[in-house]
This record gives C-alpha cells, sequence and structure tokens, in this order.
C-alpha cells in the first residue's frame, strides 16, 4: 500500500493485476486500483477533479484530467473515509501512475491540490 498526507487528507492506494481481462500476448494489461481518501482535517472538503498520469516502460505518458472520481464529487467531514475501485489498461506488463485531486475547503472555499502518490502497476510474475 502506498499512503501520502496533504493539507489533512490522507491518500491510499491499492493495486492489482486483473488477469481475467488482460490479454498479455496482445501486449493489453489492465490493472485495478482501490483509492482510499481520508480526511484527517478539522475541516470538512470535496473532491472536485482529478489529474492522473499514467507511464508504461515504452516512455507513453497519458494525461487523464476530469471531474470528480468514478462520476462523483464527495465530501468528506472530518474523520470520514471514501473509497473506490477503477482501472487502467496499459501496453506492458509494468507502468506507474501518480497525480493529484483538486479539493475545496467547504467552509471558506479554499481550493487546494492533494498529491496522489506514485504507485506501481506489475505483472506479479514480475516479482519473483
Amino acid at each position: 500500500m502506498t499512503t501520502q498526507i496533504t493539507e489533512g487528507v490522507k491518500i491510499s492506494v491499492v493495486t492489482e493485476y486483473q488477469a481475467d481481462y488482460s490479454s498479455p500476448r496482445q501486449n493489453h494489461y489492465v490493472f485495478s486500483y482501490r483509492i482510499t481518501i481520508e480526511n484527517v482535517s478539522n475541516h470538512t472538503v470535496q473532491l472536485l477533479r482529478r489529474h492522473w498520469f499514467i507511464h508504461d516502460v515504452h516512455c507513453t505518458v497519458k494525461e487523464v484530467e476530469g471531474e470528480g472520481v468514478v462520476g462523483k464529487q464527495p465530501v468528506l467531514e472530518p474523520g470520514e473515509i471514501y473509497q473506490y475501485v477503477s482501472g487502467c489498461n496499459l501496453q506492458t506488463g509494468i507502468g506507474k501512475m501518480y497525480g493529484t485531486y483538486l479539493m475545496e475547503r467547504v467552509y471558506d472555499g479554499k481550493l487546494f491540490r492533494v498529491v496522489i502518490p506514485e504507485f506501481v502497476l506489475i505483472l506479479p510474475c514480475l516479482l519473483n
């Protein structure tokens, strides 16, 4: 698990290779990742946008930006946790992702970026 705290928002990431949806012979590798967002601050916050950078071993970089996560813009009270699962397709069995969430502190409208720590996407057999 990879974890980082930025301005009172803790982001944790767990990844999993999805063999049933992958076709290595066709250079198609599918990974899922579970993100846990925990508000460890004293203020209510809302996630507004996401911005991802996705790398593979061919030095291909995909940039993904948009509103919310999985169609939602969750509001987290102090101490609350929000989790979601999403996925990523790569043309190689190794890659990495990282990025930021644009958050808003609800009581005063302050916008701030929360770091999504870099995490590795790797075929389990390559870890042996």
